[in-house]
């Protein structure tokens, strides 16, 4: 019981010292002052994905059409917002996209870029919709680990970036996130439109290719801070390279069970008209996707087949009529 009392006190010292380098320009801010109410946030999260199938379990979907297609299309211009602020403020100061240390002064466009990386914690808060979305409209099966994952941390991890290290080196990955996120949530809205739109966005897979060349610019943009010795935190360099390790593994992974695991059952589909029809009735075929805020996208080169099948099974009948 001793050992457990002097670790308590051991950490909250620590946490003390930490208060007295952290960035004073926003402690004032909004969820700044300290961790607890980010933790209370990630905290409910947490409790909504254990309460809220149980509550939804009885109950019939919320459809949300008009709520997903004003909330997606505010997270583009939130995420444009973003990206335009830390680049123009980041050019107004001279940033190096090498190595910027982090200016801690009351200087405008350092200040901007601080203000901007603070929208962009924000965001990451925001985003915990995504989550209370699907599970309102019953798409449990979009609830994964990489989701709740991706999520979570970001928002609560992010805390600590904005409280010790609003600028410098920071703003490269939050501008780079910011502008793919413009383009994610770009396709969500879409999809959301219904499927005169949804037959269109054939570049689903492509977004998870440039976020996982998102995160290779990340270990690499970092790896080469650290090799010339950045005046910026080294032990926040290194988690970031673990961080964004973690999320190639799981993006790959995403990536080869949805797009690669079922090229072969699609090539196969191909040589038998009976057995591509049996295939998309039941589902099984990646011509049925689901986008990222639950929409199903149907491809339109998986259509023509079922089309052309029919066609074939009524070719007589039509000639007669």
């Amino acid at each position: 019981m001793e050992i457990v009392t002097h670790l308590i006190n051991d950490t909250i010292e620590f946490y003390k010292w930490t208060l007295t380098i952290a960035d004073k320009r926003v402690e004032k801010w909004p969820l700044m002052d300290n961790p607890l109410p980010t933790l209370a946030i990630s905290t409910s999260y947490l409790l909504f994905l254990w309460l809220g199938p149980k509550y939804m379990k009885n109950r019939e979907p919320f459809q949300l059409r008009k709520t997903l297609i004003i909330y997606n299309f505010s997270m583009v211009f939130l995420n444009f917002f973003i990206f335009k602020e830390l680049f123009m403020a980041a050019r107004a100061a001279s940033y190096s996209y090498i190595c910027q240390p982090v200016d801690y002064s009351d200087d405008p466009n350092e200040v901007r870029v601080a203000g901007a990386l603070w929208w962009y914690f924000i965001s990451k808060g925001i985003e915990y919709l995504d989550t209370v979305f699907f599970i309102l409209r019953k798409k449990f099966n979009q609830v994964t680990f990489l989701h709740v994952y991706h999520h979570c941390t970001m928002f609560t991890l992010w805390w600590i970036g904005i409280k010790w290290v609003a600028g410098g080196q920071s703003f490269f990955g939050a501008h780079m996130n910011a502008m793919i996120h413009v383009l994610m949530y770009l396709y969500y809205g879409l999809a959301s439109c219904g499927p005169k739109i949804q037959k269109y966005l054939w570049w689903k897979k492509y977004l998870t290719i440039i976020q996982m060349i998102q995160f290779h610019v990340t270990i690499g943009h970092t790896a080469l801070s650290l090799y010339v010795n950045c005046d910026f935190p080294h032990w926040m360099h290194y988690s970031l390279i673990c961080y964004a390790i973690t999320f190639i593994i799981l993006f790959g992974n995403f990536y080869y069970q949805t797009y690669r695991r079922q090229q072969p059952r699609r090539d196969a589909s191909s040589s038998s008209s009976s057995k591509a029809g049996k295939a998309l009735s039941n589902g099984t075929l990646n011509g049925l996707s689901k986008a990222a805020n639950g929409a199903v996208l149907t491809g339109s080169k998986e259509e023509k087949p079922q089309e052309n099948s029919g066609r074939r099974k009524r070719k007589g009948r039509a000639k007669r009529d």
